[in-house]
């Protein structure tokens, strides 16, 4: 028990701010929106008459959630609780792998194994600190919805389901780590499965029987494939029924004893998925540092850019079914105009905001390749590379380079895609504009988050990957969310994707794009000037 508790201390240690700004940004993000539900929902009125659009058109039950009445907890629970679980996975499976295949690739796994502590201790308190993770999120998020007046019960409920959906992620994201032998990999696989569980409850949902009022839904099949639509069962503040999250938490208990089964067994850095062999002789793709460091991230922007087609083609083929609901309920116009904080059209705030997503996932992508050049660095390969006659200046420069590439690839994809969509518009001849321009004004914003992680990585690279993920992930909850939850203006404008370019009335004001694009600029200077000088920061 004391080298378990060692092992544990040292857990919350290293993840003491990480998961400090999960756990309270997720709490915050969910008492602001309570907030903003009753600001913009106040009356019974306004809920029904959204719940019965939504209910009418279906699709937007896939972002959101299962109707099940117009209280307030109900309500709240329908709008919020997929997206908090999605936040719980992302967090659960990063933190799984992260103490798991990471510190194999790392070494430190060999090390403590060396140790009285042995093989399997290690993976015992990685899981009863992703359990404790998981409940610290479930009560922050309770107290959050208790403080806005919510009942206790019900709020007891969601917070109890938050955690049951984090606790059948955190298993999956272990058992990913015993599949591949890189944590690159084991993350990819994780958050895909994390996406797909959020899709599949989206598409039962969708699929559901509704009532004859149109305010309640019963779920179909794929739900019940998906932790996050267990966690939905549950029906906080309504049937408060914590007998569905004993599926989520049996597949836990499942998968857990698969992978302490598979620890017992598998040698240190092996993976049950053998890696694959590499050619005898490199491509011409490989002939120089740059097509290798192009090689090195064609897989991040392959996962990406398919994110970028799929938002890309709801953005422009839902707008028939936007135009009809904004013109039955139009608080959902007010919403979106919020969103982007403009006076613009319906088809133009639809677009604005799913572009705004977009953007969000070209970011994304440009930050893992900052991240990457980073992981070259801590495993000693980029050592390799300028032990050669590339110098570090243009080692670093050939990353932003491809940083720059990924960005206009993953925008381009989804424009194409957006246009793709609007050919089911009613007026696709209009719609198009908008699609190239609001796509074309993301790129100021992740050239800003691309300059700003190299700059991390050449002053503090060891602080690259939390940092760069913190970044983001601030930014996206601001840019996005802020306006709605009428956050102070100087909060808000902490995001660069609040000073993202957004079309209005046939205008765009691209004030903020050129001051987004020149700081980009000298961030992206900055990094490599000062590549000249810094000593190679090996390890993690």
């Amino acid at each position: 028990m004391t080298r378990l508790m060692v092992l544990l201390r040292q857990r919350i240690r290293r993840d003491r701010l990480q998961l400090a700004l999960w756990i309270l940004g997720t709490a915050l993000l969910a008492y602001g929106s309570i907030s903003a539900v009753y600001s913009t929902y106040g009356e019974e009125s306004d809920r029904r008459e959204i719940l019965g659009v939504a209910v009418a058109t279906r699709t937007i039950l896939v972002f959101r959630g299962t109707p099940n009445g117009t209280d307030d907890g109900a309500f709240a629970f329908f709008l919020l609780f997929a997206w908090l679980a999605l936040m719980g996975g992302l967090m659960s499976t990063f933190l799984a792998v992260r103490h798991t295949r990471q510190e194999e690739e790392q070494g430190r796994a060999e090390a403590i194994a060396a140790t009285p502590a042995g093989r399997i201790l290690p993976t015992t308190a990685t899981v009863v600190h992703g359990v404790l993770a998981n409940i610290g999120l479930g009560l922050f998020i309770a107290v959050a919805l208790i403080a806005n007046g919510l009942d206790t019960t019900g709020s007891f409920v969601w917070g109890a389901a938050i955690a049951a959906s984090g606790v059948a992620f955190l298993a999956f994201g272990l058992f990913a780590a015993q599949l591949f032998r890189t944590s690159r990999a084991a993350n990819g696989l994780s958050v895909a499965f994390v996406l797909a569980a959020y899709l599949l409850r989206g598409i039962g949902d969708a699929a559901g029987t509704p009532s004859e009022d149109l305010l309640h839904v019963t779920p179909a099949w794929p739900s019940w494939l998906s932790p996050i639509g267990y966690g939905q069962f549950t029906g906080a503040y309504v049937e408060n029924d914590l007998t569905p999250l004993l599926v989520p938490l049996g597949f836990a208990a499942a998968l857990i004893a698969v992978v302490f089964g598979l620890q017992a067994v598998r040698d240190q850095g092996a993976s049950l998925v053998a890696g694959r062999a590499g050619r005898a002789t490199a491509g011409p793709v490989l002939g120089s540092s740059f097509g290798l460091a192009w090689r090195l991230n064609t897989a991040i922007l392959l996962s990406w850019t398919a994110g970028g087609i799929a938002t890309g083609l709801l953005a422009t083929s839902l707008s028939s079914v936007i135009n009809q609901a904004a013109t039955d309920t139009p608080q959902v116009l007010e919403t979106l105009r919020s969103a982007i904080g403009s006076d613009a059209t319906i088809e133009e705030a639809f677009v604005g905001v799913f572009y705004g997503l977009v953007g969000v996932l070209a970011a994304c992508c440009a930050i893992q390749v900052g991240i990457r050049a980073r992981q070259e660095e801590a495993h000693g390969t980029a050592e390799l590379v300028l032990g050669t006659r590339v110098p570090r200046v243009r080692w670093l420069l050939e990353y932003w380079i491809v940083g720059v590439i990924v960005i206009v690839i993953v925008l381009a994809a989804a424009a194409l895609a957006g246009i793709v969509g609007a050919s089911s518009a009613a007026d696709p001849e209009s719609l198009v504009p908008n699609v190239l321009e609001a796509a074309a004004a993301q790129l100021p914003a992740c050239l800003v988050f691309l300059g700003f992680t190299l700059v991390v990585f050449a002053f503090l690279p060891r602080a690259t990957i939390p940092v760069g993920w913190t970044a983001i992930g601030l930014a996206a909850i601001l840019g996005t969310w802020g306006p709605i939850l009428q956050l102070p203006e100087w909060l808000i404008n902490l995001s660069p994707f609040a000073h993202s370019p957004v079309p209005s009335g046939g205008e765009t004001d691209w004030t903020g794009g050129f001051w987004m694009l020149a700081i980009a600029l000298a961030a992206a200077a900055l990094a490599v000037w000062s590549m000249r000088r810094r000593e190679l920061a090996s390890g993690g």
